[in-house]
């Protein structure tokens, strides 16, 4: 990604986010990206990172927000990956 991003969504159910997320992560499961994003991202041209267990999840929650307008969105595949990408440590 560069720089960091504005915001860091952990996509998976909240069992796996309790097992342990990106630090700083924020949690909206990709069943409810459609419902739950405005309220947690604003601004659609903020800068998004993604991320699930494998990537599917993650790109499906993609797909969804740039459907509702967000240009900055960025899959970042599993929370391994997605740490690494970050620099952050993975949290419990």
């Amino acid at each position: 990604m560069g720089k960091q991003p504005d915001y860091i969504i952990d996509v998976r159910s909240a069992e796996e986010f309790g097992d342990g997320h990106v630090q700083g992560a924020i949690l909206i499961p990709h069943t409810e990206i459609a419902e739950k994003i405005r309220e947690a991202v604003p601004n659609t041209s903020s800068t998004v990172a993604l991320y699930c267990r494998s990537g599917n999840r993650a790109g499906i929650a993609k797909t969804a927000m740039q459907e509702l307008g967000y240009q900055n969105v960025e899959n970042l595949g599993g929370v391994e990956s997605a740490a690494t990408a970050l620099g952050k440590p993975v949290v419990k």
